[in-house]
């Protein structure tokens, strides 16, 4: 299958006919403001702080951190180009584990108290970046990302998942290669109650350093996730709403209770799909290398925000309840919405022309992926109001992510954009579009997916392609030859 690259759209309006063509109803600016009169420049109120703009850069693991998870210079200029970017809400920088099982790869940063001073020089130099260039911080929120892997875990060995997990899952179990009937990897009420504990220290920790706010992490298949569709574990985490929503009520208390004036957002996988794979795998192929649906085994499927009967439609209820819960009762300050995961849906999570080289080809135009996220949120904004949202799923429209970005925080449907692997290749996108200067064509995001090729062959995360400082690393010759020999 191929589809007509966004770089051959000369025009807005060139790019909007597409749009049309696909049945996709987006706004698109034709022009863009400026400075003060720029939707994109308005200040935000999130808590008792302000964002000074409506940039927010998600969290971007780098996989280079050291074996007892502190930073390493990788991770300090990636910190770094942050600060640099002008956005305005940063989203945790990137995950960092509680605890060394949670882990997604032996080299992500983790907290524990011998950590603690290279974390804090890691947010210090984020915002003495910003300090520099912008010359205040007074409107700069900085967070820090707080997260369990659990059945993607790979504590100690790139290529090998240990996984903890919170039920049996009908397809991810085969994904993982999990045994069904494995009882060791399953985590207990006990653990889980430990695990609350080891999130609220993390928190603490983070408070202390001076992070504005953390994020509860619950998206992509993670632990957190995961246990929002524990519709079958027994105990005191699964079954009712009450008690899939149980950990993260009961980390939120703790976080209240030991550290009242830290600020919680949530970053959330709104919905969720099937896993898919490439149609030489599947059973019935569409075209070579297609992602097509893997075959939904015979009772309800265990999904968070899909249909349990047909888990390609989106069911947005339980969502919008738990939204409501985080407004209402746990008094979280803003949280950040994606969907679907990096690991067995990853068009719906991040829409990419090129597939990572572990993937599979697109089975749909990438504008389709994107305009269902906004669509979405533009849905949870309107059903529940009063708490700040941020959007996903913006990086693929490249030359036309401003003209998007604009209207869609002018006509209210989301009210921070956040920005992922354009932070890579292009740090500076936020700052050039706020002034209303050309865009830099040859730093935009063509979502090559190297960023994401190079950790699954057990490199560190970079923009190979259009960042320099990386195309020059000898990694980038290993991930060319790894490429080539999955080809």
């Amino acid at each position: 299958m191929s589809y007509p690259r966004v770089a051959s759209f000369k025009t807005a309006h060139q790019f909007r006919q597409r749009l049309q063509e696909l049945g996709i109803d987006l706004p698109v600016d034709e022009h863009l403001l400026r400075g003060p009169s720029s939707p994109l420049s308005q200040p935000m109120r999130i808590g008792a702080l302000v964002a000074g703009n409506r940039f927010c850069i998600h969290p971007m693991e780098g996989w280079d951190g050291t074996a007892d998870g502190r930073p390493t210079e990788l991770t300090v200029r990636r910190w770094r180009h942050f600060g640099l970017s002008g956005a305005k809400l940063i989203w945790g920088g990137e995950a960092v584990a509680v605890q060394h099982d949670g882990r997604a790869n032996p080299r992500q940063l983790c907290c524990h108290r011998d950590n603690e001073k290279s974390l804090s020089a890691l947010r210090e130099e984020l915002v003495q970046a910003h300090q520099d260039r912008f010359g205040t911080t007074s409107d700069l929120l900085v967070g820090l990302q707080l997260t369990h892997s659990g059945r993607f875990s790979r504590p100690n060995d790139p290529q090998r998942l240990e996984p903890r997990i919170a039920y049996h899952h009908p397809l991810l179990d085969a994904v993982c290669r999990i045994a069904s009937d494995d009882v060791s990897v399953l985590l207990t009420d006990g653990d889980l109650r430990r695990l609350i504990d080891q999130f609220v220290n993390a928190a603490r920790m983070a408070w202390r350093l001076g992070f504005q706010f953390v994020d509860v992490k619950h998206c992509h298949g993670y632990l957190g996730h995961e246990l929002l569709s524990a519709y079958d574990r027994p105990g005191d985490f699964g079954g009712t709403f009450e008690n899939r929503t149980r950990f993260l009520r009961e980390v939120v208390a703790g976080i209240r209770s030991e550290c009242p004036s830290l600020m919680i957002g949530v970053r959330l996988s709104a919905f969720d799909t099937q896993p898919f794979v490439p149609s030489t795998l599947a059973a019935t192929a569409e075209a070579p290398g297609q992602g097509v649906p893997l075959s939904l085994p015979a009772g309800p499927y265990p999904g968070f925000g899909c249909h349990r009967g047909n888990p390609l439609r989106i069911e947005l209820s339980e969502t919008m309840r738990l939204l409501r819960l985080m407004r209402d009762e746990f008094a979280v300050e803003v949280v950040n919405l994606s969907a679907g995961s990096p690991y067995y849906n990853p068009h719906i999570q991040r829409p990419a022309l090129f597939p990572p080289s572990d993937g599979y080809q697109p089975p749909e135009d990438p504008l389709v992926g994107c305009a269902r996220q906004i669509e979405v949120v533009r849905q949870l904004r309107l059903a529940v109001p009063g708490l700040p949202m941020v959007g996903t799923a913006y990086t693929y429209f490249q030359e036309f992510l401003p003209h998007v970005a604009q209207a869609v925080v002018r006509n209210g449907w989301v009210d921070f954009v956040g920005l992922g692997r354009m932070a890579l290749s292009y740090p500076d996108f936020p700052t050039d579009v706020l002034n209303g200067g050309r865009l830099d064509r040859r730093r935009l995001c063509r979502t090559f997916s190297d960023c994401t090729s190079a950790p699954r062959a057990g490199l560190v995360s970079g923009c190979y392609p259009l960042d320099p400082f990386y195309r020059d690393r000898p990694e980038h010759q290993q991930l060319k030859k790894e490429k080539a020999e999955r080809t």
